[in-house]
């Protein structure tokens, strides 16, 4: 199992320990994380991250088909998902329904 982040610091168990994710908290927390890098931004790993951060820079009518691709680019390494769905709202909130292992687990991110 894997550390909890939460604002970018191990969440605390509030006993000199450290909260621990269960597996579905753990591929929610590294697709947030993937989600969130822009892709080409971290030099060892150039295919890390997304695209979404170009979304703003498009016509309204094709963020939403755009924001599809560049989760999918962006998940591709995760075998065990499938992305189900994927909303983009007019504040940028973005909403990524994932099936893994028949289970839907959801992100929800800012898209900037």
């Amino acid at each position: 199992m894997e550390l909890k982040v939460q604002d970018g610091d191990y969440l605390s168990d509030g006993r000199g320990g450290f909260v621990r994710s269960g597996e579905s908290e753990e591929i929610l927390q590294r697709v947030q994380w993937k989600l969130s890098i822009q892709c080409g931004a971290f030099p060892p790993l150039p295919q890390l991250g997304s695209r979404l951060y170009l979304l703003f820079g498009q016509p309204p009518s094709r963020r939403t088909g755009l924001a599809r691709q560049y989760v999918a680019e962006a998940l591709a390494g995760e075998t065990e998902l499938e992305v189900e769905q994927v909303e983009l709202g007019e504040d940028g909130c973005l909403k990524v329904d994932l099936l893994w292992r028949g289970e839907t687990l959801r992100v929800t991110a800012e898209v900037r």
